[in-house]
C-alpha cells in the first residue's frame, strides 16, 4: 500500500507543472495497443531497442455485437494498468478487422457494433455478389465479400434496421473509433472535442477489410457503399503508414503522445514479427489466419484468399478460418483435460489418427465459405474411436483447415519459404508437432509475445521518427518439414472445400 502511496504521489507529480519542468530527459518510450475481440492489451516499449519496458490489459465481453463503450473504457484501464503514458512519446492502436462501428451525426453509436464473427449477414453478402458478381468484385476491391465483411453488414442494416441505416453518419472500424476517441473526439456532451466526423483517420490495411476499399488506388468505392447502406456517410481518411494524425487529448495525458495512423490486427502482427517476402505468418487464435507480406496485390474471385493490405505499404493476402483455437477448447472440456494434457494424448496418437477425422465447423466456416455449416466427425469405428485419436484429430482438422489456405495462396503465386506459427494454441507442443506433418514449410515458433500490440509500437515509433524500426524477435523452436499428404487428403474429401 506505501508503494502504491509513493506511486500515486509520484504521478500526481508528473502530471504538475513541476513535474513537467524536471522531467529533462526526452521520452524514449512508445506504447502499442491490440484491441481484440476478447480483451484490450498495451504494450510500452524502448524506442531504440524495442525492449518491453510494461504492459497492461483489460477484458471485452463476450458476443458477436458488443457496444464499443466497452472497448473505450477497457482501453482507457488497460492504459492505467500499464502505468499510463505521461512518459510515452507516441501510441498507435491495432485492432480486430470490420467490425460495423455506426455513428450518427452528433458521433453516437446507432446501434452496437456487429463484429467480424458475426454471421447474421451471410445473406447480404450472397445479395452483393449477386448484384455485382464475383469477379467484377474481386479486382475492385481485391476480395469477395464473405459475412465477416463490413460491407456486408451495412447490407444487413440496411435491409434489416432501415431506420437505424437512415441514422447513420459515418462509418468506422474499431481502431478509427478508438484512435478518434484518443485525439478527445466522440458523442456530443461527453467528449472534449465533440464529434467531429471528418476527423475520424484510418490505414489502407484495416480499411482493405470492409469490402468496398481498393488497396492498388488506396480509394473507396462509393458504388458499392452505396449499395450496401443506401447512402454514402463520412468514412474515415486514409492516413500513411508513417503518419501522426494528432495527439492523445491532454483529459488523458498530459504529455500528449503522439498518434500514429494504427492498423488491422493481422497487418500489425505482420509488423510485430517484421515478416517479410517468403514468410507465411499462421495465427491460431479465435479464428485461425494464415497471411504473407507480397509485394503484388492478389485477386481471387474463387474469394478463398482475400486481398487484403499490410501496413507497411505492400500487401497481405489472407485466409481466414472462423475455428481455430476453439476447436481445441472444445475438444479438451468434452474429453475433461486440459491444454497441456490435450496435447499428451495427441501425440500418444499415430498420424492421420486412424481414421478419424473431424470437420471442425463449430461456428460456420469462411475458408470454405460455408457459414451455416456445423463441425462433423468421420471415421468412427470401434477401434478408432479412442481419447488419444479425438484428441490428434482436432489438432489434425484445426490445421487441415488453414492448409487448405496456404495451398490457396500457393495458388495465386503466393510461396514462402516459411512458416511463422504464433498464437495462444501455437504454444501446444503437439500443435507444433502436427503442424510439420500437414504444412510443405519449415516451422518456426517465435518467442510468445503480443505481436499485434507490438506491430502497433513499431508504427507507432516509425510515425515518432520517421524511420521503421528493427527490432528484433526471439525464435522458440524450429522443425523440419514431415508431411503426410495422406492427412489432408482425407480432409479435403470431407470438409467441402
Amino acid at each position: 500500500m506505501r508503494l502504491l502511496g509513493l506511486f500515486k504521489l509520484y504521478e500526481l507529480f508528473l502530471r504538475s507543472g513541476w513535474g513537467l519542468a524536471f522531467k529533462l530527459e526526452p521520452m524514449n518510450l512508445v506504447a502499442g495497443v491490440d484491441s481484440s475481440t476478447q480483451s484490450c492489451k498495451v504494450v510500452i516499449r524502448e524506442l531504440e531497442s524495442g525492449r518491453l519496458v510494461r504492459s497492461g490489459s483489460a477484458k471485452h465481453p463476450d458476443g458477436t455485437e458488443v457496444d464499443p463503450q466497452f472497448w473505450w473504457d477497457a482501453l482507457l484501464s488497460a492504459i492505467a494498468d500499464a502505468g499510463g503514458l505521461d512518459d510515452v512519446a507516441a501510441i498507435s492502436v491495432a485492432a480486430q478487422q470490420h467490425g460495423l462501428v455506426a455513428l450518427d451525426a452528433e458521433g453516437n453509436v446507432v446501434r452496437p457494433a456487429l463484429l467480424w464473427n458475426d454471421t447474421r449477414s451471410a445473406q447480404s453478402a450472397l445479395d452483393l455478389i449477386s448484384q455485382f458478381g464475383a469477379t467484377e468484385l474481386a479486382p475492385r476491391t481485391g476480395s469477395v465479400p464473405v459475412a465477416s465483411f463490413t460491407i456486408t453488414k451495412l447490407r444487413w442494416l440496411r435491409d434489416n434496421e432501415p431506420q437505424n441505416a437512415a441514422r447513420v453518419a459515418a462509418v468506422a472500424l474499431p481502431h478509427d473509433w478508438l484512435s478518434w476517441r484518443l485525439r478527445g473526439f466522440g458523442p456530443a456532451g461527453s467528449s472534449a472535442l465533440g464529434p467531429d466526423l471528418t476527423q475520424l483517420v484510418t490505414d489502407r490495411s484495416d480499411a482493405a477489410g470492409t469490402g468496398y476499399f481498393n488497396s492498388e488506388t488506396n480509394t473507396y468505392d462509393h458504388e458499392l457503399v452505396i449499395a450496401a447502406l443506401g447512402h454514402l456517410p463520412i468514412l474515415p481518411r486514409i492516413a500513411h503508414p508513417d503518419e501522426k494524425i494528432g495527439q492523445v487529448h491532454s483529459s488523458i495525458s498530459v504529455a500528449q503522445p503522439v498518434i500514429a495512423c494504427g492498423a488491422g490486427d493481422n497487418a500489425g502482427a505482420a509488423l510485430g514479427l517484421g515478416a517479410k517476402a517468403g514468410d507465411i505468418v499462421i495465427s491460431l487464435g479465435t479464428s485461425g489466419t494464415i497471411f504473407a507480406v507480397t509485394e503484388q496485390s492478389t485477386k481471387d474471385a474463387s474469394g478463398t484468399i482475400a486481398g487484403f493490405a499490410d501496413a507497411s505499404g505492400h500487401y497481405l493476402p489472407i485466409a481466414v478460418t472462423l475455428n481455430a483455437a476453439r476447436v481445441l477448447a472444445t475438444t479438451a472440456a468434452l474429453l475433461g483435460v486440459s491444454f497441456d494434457e490435450l496435447a499428451e494424448l495427441a501425440l500418444k496418437a499415430p498420424i492421420g489418427s486412424d481414421g478419424l477425422v473431424l470437420v471442425p465447423y463449430f461456428e460456420g466456416e469462411r475458408t470454405p465459405n460455408l457459414p451455416d455449416a456445423k463441425a462433423s466427425l468421420h471415421g468412427m469405428s470401434i477401434a478408432s474411436t479412442t481419447r488419444e485419436n479425438l484428441a490428434r484429430a482436432s489438432i489434425e482438422g484445426m490445421l487441415c483447415g488453414l492448409n487448405h489456405g496456404l495451398q490457396a495462396l500457393a495458388a495465386m503465386g503466393v510461396i514462402g519459404s516459411r512458416i511463422l506459427l504464433i498464437g495462444g494454441a501455437a504454444q501446444n507442443l503437439a500443435v507444433q508437432k502436427v503442424a510439420t506433418t500437414i504444412f510443405e514449410l519449415p516451422v518456426e515458433v517465435p518467442t510468445p509475445g503480443e505481436y499485434v500490440a507490438d506491430g502497433a509500437a513499431v508504427q507507432a515509433a516509425w510515425a515518432l521518427t520517421g524511420s521503421r524500426p528493427e527490432w528484433s524477435i526471439g525464435i522458440a523452436a524450429k522443425y523440419e518439414v514431415a508431411t503426410a499428404p495422406e492427412v489432408m487428403r482425407a480432409y479435403l474429401e470431407l470438409a467441402g472445400a
